[in-house]
This record gives C-alpha cells, sequence and structure tokens, in this order.
C-alpha cells in the first residue's frame, strides 16, 4: 500500500479519473502522476473554445511577507463555486528560492489552499528541473562551441547564463573555463523563474511555437556584435525533448474541490509573472470563471500580464481584483513592520494612497475593479477596516472583506459576487496594452515608469544606453518591456513606501530576451539571482520518519 494512503483512498477515484469527468476532458488526456496530481495534454485544447470570464487578481505594493495573493485567488474561485459558478484556477507553480528563503510555499494558507502543498512546493511534476536542465543544456552546448572554436560567437560577448531554482548570492558572478585549454570568462547563475525557457514554456502556445522561441533565443554577441541565436547549436530539439511533459499543464484542486491548473513560474520583478498561457486558455475551456493571478502588485506582475502576456496571446481580463491587507497599510502609512497588528485606524488612512495607485494603474485598462481586504481576523480592526472600504466607496470602486484563510469559500462569497455583479454590468471596450510598440523603447518605458510607478522619466545610465544601441543595431527592440525592479515600492529604491513622489526611474542594463518576446530593462539594483535571508526557511522545515513533513512556512 502507498504511504499515506488508506485501504479506502486506494479504491477511490484519481484525481485524474475525477477531474476528467468535472471538466468534461477525454480521460486519455489526464495523465495521473499519482493519485492527487495529475498532467493535462495540451492537445486536450485542440476545438476547445474560452467560454468562461477571466480574473486577474494583483495586489498592493506587499509587505517582505507577502500579502496572501494566492490564498485570496483561491478562496475567490471557491467562492463562485458556493454561488453556484463553476470556477477554475490558473496559477503559477512555486519556485524553491522562495520556499525555502524568505517567504516559503505559495499554495495559499488555511481553507484557502491547493492540495497536495507539499508537492507542488517542491519542484512539482518535475517542471522546473526540466526548464533547468534545458536552459543548462544550452549552456554547456554554448561552452563547448567555444572550446572547439566552432560557433562565431564571441567568448567576451555571451549572455545566456545558467540557473537553479534556488536562492545563492555566491552564484552572482563566478569565473567559468578553467579547465586545462579552456576559455575563461566571467559568468553567473539566475534563479529558475528568470531563466528566459520558463519565460518562452510560459507564453507558447503549443510545441511548435515553443520550438520557434527557443530557436530564436540571443545567447550572445560576435567580434562585430551581430547577434548569435540558440538556433546555431542544433539542440533545439534536444531542449523540447527534455521539456516534452513539462509543456503539460499540472492540474490539481483546491481544499474545496475547485480545479486548479497550476503551471510555469516566471517571477514578476525580473520577468513577467504569469502562470503558462496554455493553462489559462485550458481553465478558461472548462469553467465559467477563471481566477488566476500575477506576482507581487500591480505595478510589476498585472502590468506584465495585461502588456506582455494578454498582448501576445489575445487573451484579456473580464475583471481586476486588487488585494489588500491592513498590515500592508500601515506599512505604507509609516509603522515599523514590528509594530504591523497594533491597531491603528489613522496609520491605514495614511497608507491609502498606495492602494489607490494602484487602483488608477488598474482602472487604466478598462476593466472594473474590485478590491479584496485579505483578513487577518485576530489583528484587523472594524475601525480599520471601515476606513478603507470608505476610501473605495469615495472612489466609487467595490470593496468587501475577504475571510479566506479563516473560512474559505464561505468567506469569499460576498467578494465573488461583487466580482460577478462588475463583470455582469460591465461593457468593456477591446483590450488595448498601455503602449504601442511603434514608439521608441525609452517612450515605452516613460508610459509604464510615469503612468504606473508615478515617476517624473526614466533615466538611462551610459552602460545602458551602449546596451540599447547594440540591440536597436541587431533589430531587437521592436517588443514589449518587461520593467525588472524592486517589488518593495513603485519607485526602484526598495526603501521607499507609500506612493512617492518627484522620483526618476534608472536603468542601469538591458537584456535581450528574443525567445519569449519582450526586452527586459534592469532598474535599480535589482538582481536577477536572490540571496536567503539570515534565517532561511529551511531551517523551519522538519521530516518525520515516515517522510511526513511539517513546518514548510506557507
Amino acid at each position: 500500500m502507498l504511504w499515506g494512503m488508506s485501504e479506502e483512498n486506494m479504491k477511490a477515484p484519481t484525481l485524474a479519473q475525477q477531474m476528467a469527468e468535472r471538466l468534461d476532458l477525454k480521460e486519455e488526456w489526464v495523465l495521473p502522476y499519482g493519485r492527487d496530481k495529475a498532467k493535462v495534454c495540451i492537445e486536450a485544447l485542440r476545438g476547445r473554445e474560452r467560454k468562461g470570464k477571466l480574473i486577474l487578481v494583483s495586489a498592493l505594493t506587499p509587505t517582505p511577507a507577502g500579502e496572501g495573493k494566492t490564498t485570496v485567488s483561491i478562496g475567490l474561485a471557491q467562492g463562485l463555486q458556493k454561488i453556484g459558478k463553476k470556477a477554475c484556477l490558473a496559477l503559477r507553480e512555486p519556485s524553491m528560492g522562495p520556499v525555502f528563503g524568505r517567504k516559503g510555499g505559495a499554495t495559499g494558507g488555511g481553507k484557502s489552499s491547493i492540495v497536495p502543498g507539499d508537492s507542488i512546493n517542491l519542484s512539482f511534476n518535475g517542471d522546473f528541473p526540466a526548464i533547468t536542465a534545458a536552459n543548462n543544456l544550452l549552456a554547456a552546448v554554448v561552452d563547448n562551441a567555444l572550446f572547439y572554436h566552432t560557433t562565431r560567437l564571441a567568448p567576451n560577448k555571451v549572455v545566456w547564463k545558467r540557473v537553479i531554482d534556488m536562492n545563492d548570492r555566491a552564484l552572482r558572478n563566478i569565473v567559468v573555463g578553467l579547465n586545462k585549454n579552456g576559455v575563461p570568462r566571467e559568468e553567473g547563475f539566475n534563479i529558475t523563474p528568470a531563466s528566459e525557457i520558463m519565460a518562452c514554456l510560459c507564453l507558447a502556445e503549443d510545441r511548435a511555437d515553443l520550438r520557434r522561441r527557443i530557436d530564436n533565443i540571443v545567447v550572445g554577441f560576435t567580434e562585430e556584435d551581430e547577434a548569435v541565436y540558440a538556433r546555431e547549436f542544433g539542440v533545439t530539439d534536444a531542449m523540447l525533448a527534455i521539456l516534452r511533459d513539462a509543456i503539460n499543464p499540472n492540474l490539481v484542486q483546491s481544499s474545496e474541490g475547485v480545479p486548479a491548473f497550476v503551471h510555469g513560474g516566471p517571477f514578476a520583478n525580473i520577468a513577467h509573472g504569469c502562470n503558462s498561457v496554455i493553462a489559462t486558455r485550458m481553465a478558461l475551456s472548462c469553467s465559467e470563471y477563471t481566477v488566476t493571478e500575477a506576482g507581487f502588485a500591480f505595478d510589476l506582475g498585472a502590468e506584465k500580464f495585461l502588456d506582455i502576456k494578454c498582448r501576445q496571446s489575445g487573451l484579456a481580463p473580464d475583471g481586476i481584483v486588487l488585494v489588500a491587507t491592513i498590515r500592508a497599510l500601515k506599512m505604507h502609512g509609516g509603522v515599523d513592520k514590528n509594530m504591523l497588528n497594533v491597531p491603528d485606524a489613522e496609520t491605514v488612512r495614511r497608507g491609502l494612497p498606495n492602494l489607490q495607485a494602484h487602483i488608477e494603474s488598474a482602472q487604466l485598462y478598462g476593466r472594473p475593479v474590485t478590491v479584496a481586504i485579505n483578513l487577518f481576523a485576530d489583528q484587523d480592526t472594524p475601525e480599520e477596516i471601515q476606513a478603507v472600504q470608505s476610501f473605495c466607496e469615495q472612489l466609487g470602486v467595490a470593496c468587501e472583506v475577504a475571510d479566506v484563510f479563516g473560512r474559505g469559500g464561505d468567506g469569499a462569497t460576498g467578494l465573488a459576487r461583487a466580482v460577478v455583479r462588475s463583470v455582469e454590468t460591465s461593457a468593456p471596450e477591446p483590450f488595448k496594452p498601455l503602449y504601442s510598440l511603434d514608439v521608441p523603447v525609452e517612450e515605452r518605458m516613460r508610459c509604464i515608469a510615469c503612468k504606473i510607478y508615478g515617476a517624473d522619466d526614466v533615466v538611462l545610465t551610459a552602460a545602458a544606453r551602449k546596451k540599447l544601441a547594440l540591440l536597436e543595431k541587431n533589430g531587437l527592440t521592436d517588443l514589449p518591456v518587461c520593467m525588472a525592479k524592486t517589488q518593495n515600492s513603485l519607485t526602484d529604491n526598495a526603501a521607499l513606501r507609500g506612493r512617492p513622489k518627484g522620483f526618476c526611474i534608472t536603468v542601469r542594463d538591458f537584456e535581450i530576451a528574443n525567445g519569449a518576446g519582450f526586452l527586459v530593462a534592469l532598474c535599480g539594483d535589482i538582481m536577477r539571482m536572490p540571496a536567503l535571508p539570515r534565517v532561511p526557511a529551511a531551517t523551519l522545515l522538519r521530516v518525520d520518519d515516515d517522510g511526513t513533513i511539517s513546518g514548510m512556512k506557507g
């Protein structure tokens, strides 16, 4: 008998069997990975049309611990199910960097979770290891070609980095090629969610599109500054072989049985921050309402969801939910992080301009906005909650308390009804991204910085201007811009809370993600390889002799 499975559970239908019936999927399309998780073949999308509404969940600028955006997304889907709507979730997979770092797991919490949480948090169904391996195969082949002098690539102009799904500051800057007859050069690792392979997989429509994207990856430049592409190294098929199963979305369910397509996991502060297009389309074909999320606050994940993912895929949300917490508003009102649980309605009011900034940004895209107050029942006071509700009422924005951690779907029925009401009573115009690709790169960045962040302007360093000129020379700038900046502030300075004024965004460098289809602008001191905190979450984990995991920070 399998560990942890009773004889009764062993005889029960597998998740794959249950979900195939509930989602109107052929059983052969749903591939069991054990009894409680599965993958769904991308072939299941053939002939299936979108029939559901898409709800995008974002947030205000978070505290370092996060504001429970995933928990609210799960709770909202469960609330929709409670009020009689057929709901699905389309969520990102967790990276083991945050799982073992500062934030912990990313499967929701309390009565609004996706299960099995341990499996999802730890290299779920092998997707992240496959993406890591495909990325590093290309890196190994590039260095091999340099060794044998079989490439036009200049050794000092390689831009393709290795990746690992772990926070490890020691790998940010390394030297490779120190072996006998090697080609020494400075290198560095990114974290796997920052890999362009991750972005390619998450934005691909199918295997043919993934092939095209991998072929178009820029790995570096020649001595004459001409771009060198991944297709020149002849391993696209080998990379596709590694990713053969990873391209299929994963299927699990929430603690109340809402189907959840969990697939892909690019970070929103250094990549585009959304789950896969394939998984989103699959969820939309199976439900009346699909709830999805974009990482961090609206200025990062949601902006990229709308200006990169939606622009490329043709998808568009029907409604937007912004998650707010009393503790985050206190932080933006000037309270020290150690005092966030002390009742203080006046400080909450002082922090509301941060929420207002994100509301105004969301409204730029012409979709109805609903604010969800993620309730911390043992901390939040009625006066503090009323301060937020009154503020939203003045702005003409719906606002509902979501007690999703403590009550699950029952705590989100009010939010669910508000979202349905906003979607069913609005008549949105055809979706339009924030900026046009016809304007120069600097103007695209200025549009994001001024309209979304509230900046006065964008400033490019000399190094950034040099890199931009190189990319323009190679015709690599006709792309949307992925602004990589801190998640802790509307600015590129993590220390500035609230809604700062009178600042500029500094772009220090560019990276090209030509296969994924966007240009990355590195702002401030943002890095694509995070570090562990003084006390990593990994130190809290315990594994019993029977294999039971406990202490995973969620």
